[in-house]
């Protein structure tokens, strides 16, 4: 048993000062005298874990050079790490599952995944999956029907980049149609842009020449009549395991029409406002990532997150491909006031809870799992994180020199 005395506790509804009791694991007492190991949390905030629904900055662990790749096991253990230290308690890695070799491949992500469920003794916070399928990827069903059967359950995002990357050139991305809509504007294949503007960078990183990437590309796009049969059997397996689902880059109503249709109930970073009018009218989730909201903006020019934030059209931000991000954006948002700090913060644990049915954590009450963070946050300065419990285990602890 330990106790948190005397923290500013970021508790449902209230900020308040006053002691956190947490024993096996859960949260026992709020607001009573301390039991057990003290915790002296005076000047400090007590606030709900983060929870992260889609990163994927472990890439950078895996891949720290162009075409330089590190053993697994090395890139797992030190992405759990730097979690802890962000305050993240439990994560969703988004491992891309794609018809690339490379960084990106179905076999390079299963080897993470198995890594992940191997050192699952020996790691710090709760490392869970997004399947993030690139829905032409038919070579990753094999190893989806696998990870569906994984101890901690996944979640599973719908993503398409090729048909976005093979958009017509006078097509802004956010102003591309429903990606299996007939009307669908294409480049033409012999526009030698395809490979030299949209596609150089993904051939690099799938450790392929030009040529041999277009050549695949060509082939992978031969698939596209039977792509929305596969969504539509792969979203079934899901359904019936309840596996949150995801939509990614939503642009049109027609898009998220199609994909609540299969159970996708999770807009993730939608582009414009049609799909997040929408989702909301249908109380679907809606996810932007917390870099943007950070930046200020969008790197490719759609929706800023604080302007969603303020207008109460954002549930819950992710990590995207920086995990510092969540608190940063809690904090930046903040400065600019979009909203109270309670429902910023809300955006980290909360949102991410419900949006991934974890009903167990997210807040400080009475019975929740034990998830917590202590926060150093001076009034006009940047928060940092001064301890991750995960299940009422300290994750990470770190102490200032002063």
């Amino acid at each position: 048993m330990q106790t948190f005395e005397g923290a500013t506790v970021y508790l449902p509804g209230e900020i308040a000062e006053t002691n956190v009791t947490i024993a096996d694991g859960k949260i026992v007492e709020v607001g009573d005298a301390t039991q057990g190991e003290v915790i002296d949390a005076r000047g400090l905030i007590l606030a709900p874990a983060l929870i992260d629904v889609h990163g994927d900055a472990f890439e950078r662990q895996v891949m720290p050079r162009p075409g330089v790749y590190f053993p697994m096991e090395t890139a797992v253990l030190e992405t759990d790490r730097q979690l802890a230290a962000n305050g993240i308690a439990t994560t969703y890695h988004s491992i891309t599952l794609s018809f690339e070799p490379g960084l990106r491949s179905v076999d390079r992500g299963r080897e993470m995944m198995q890594a992940i469920r191997d050192l699952a003794p020996r790691l710090l916070v709760e490392n869970r999956i997004q399947l993030r399928w690139e829905t032409f990827a038919f070579e990753a069903l094999e190893t989806i029907d696998w990870a569906l059967e994984a101890p901690l359950t996944p979640s599973l995002a719908f993503n398409d980049h090729l048909s976005m990357s093979m958009r017509s050139f006078d097509t802004r991305i956010q102003d591309r149609l429903f990606e299996h809509s007939p009307h669908y504007a294409l480049a033409d294949r012999n526009d030698p842009r395809l490979a030299t503007v949209r596609h150089e960078k993904h051939a690099s990183r799938a450790g392929l020449g030009t040529d041999d990437y277009m050549a695949l590309i060509d082939r992978v796009w031969a698939r596209r009549s039977d792509v929305p049969d596969a969504m539509g059997r792969l979203a079934q397996k899901a359904r019936a395991k309840g596996v949150p689902m995801l939509s990614h880059d939503d642009t049109q109503v027609e898009t998220r029409q199609h994909y609540r249709g299969l159970g996708a109930t999770v807009a993730e970073f939608p582009m414009t406002m049609a799909p997040i009018d929408d989702a909301r009218a249908h109380g679907d989730t809606i996810i932007f990532g917390a870099p943007n909201a950070v930046r200020g903006g969008s790197h490719i020019g759609s929706l800023a997150a604080g302007d969603m934030v303020e207008a109460g059209l954002c549930d819950a931000l992710a990590s995207d491909y920086y995990y510092p991000a969540m608190l940063a954006a809690v904090d930046r948002l903040d400065r600019e006031k979009r909203a109270d700090r309670l429902s910023l913060w809300s955006l980290v644990s909360a949102g991410p809870a419900r949006a991934m049915h974890l009903g167990d954590r997210g807040e400080i009450a009475v019975g929740m799992r034990a998830d917590l963070v202590l926060v150093d946050w001076p009034a006009g300065h940047t928060p940092a994180i001064q301890g991750t419990w995960v299940a009422g285990r300290a994750a990470y602890r770190a102490q200032p020199a002063h």
